[in-house]
Parts: structure tokens; sequence; C-alpha cells
């Protein structure tokens, strides 16, 4: 049986658990984004649907990049 609030929270003081989110979410963004581009090229899909692609891992991407400003930010205090 599992008791306290130590195993409830994903969080640690040192924000290692952001980090691995963020680096999780920039792996993920790149290997779909790829993935997507040559499935896209091999099955001739519509520029616009392999643009969506482009906006979505850049949408991920920028948010990579705030939040690992955040958490350099968090860090510093």
């Amino acid at each position: 049986m599992i008791t306290g609030t130590r195993h409830m929270a994903p969080t640690q003081p040192n924000g290692s658990f952001e980090a691995r989110l963020i680096a999780v979410v920039i792996a993920l963004a790149a290997l779909l984004w790829l993935g997507v581009e040559y499935i896209g090229g091999q099955m001739n899909w519509p520029p616009k649907f392999v643009f969506l692609a482009d906006l979505s891992a850049g949408a991920a991407f920028l948010w990579a990049m705030i939040a690992t400003y955040r958490l350099w930010r968090k860090r510093q205090a």
C-alpha cells in the first residue's frame, strides 16, 4: 500500500520531470514531423496537409523553447 504524497506528484523540486517532458516533446515532434514529410512525399499528399504538420511541429518546438526558458529561469532563482 502506498501512503503519503511522495508518489502522487510527478514534479520534483529540481525540475527534472519538466526537463524530461520537454525532451520527449522535442523528440516526438521531430520524429512525427519527419515521418509526415516522408510519407506525404511518397503518397503525394496535398501541400496543405504537409504544411499543417510543419505548423504543428513549429508549435511544439515553440512550446519547448518557452518551457525551457521558464525552467531555466526557475532554476536560476
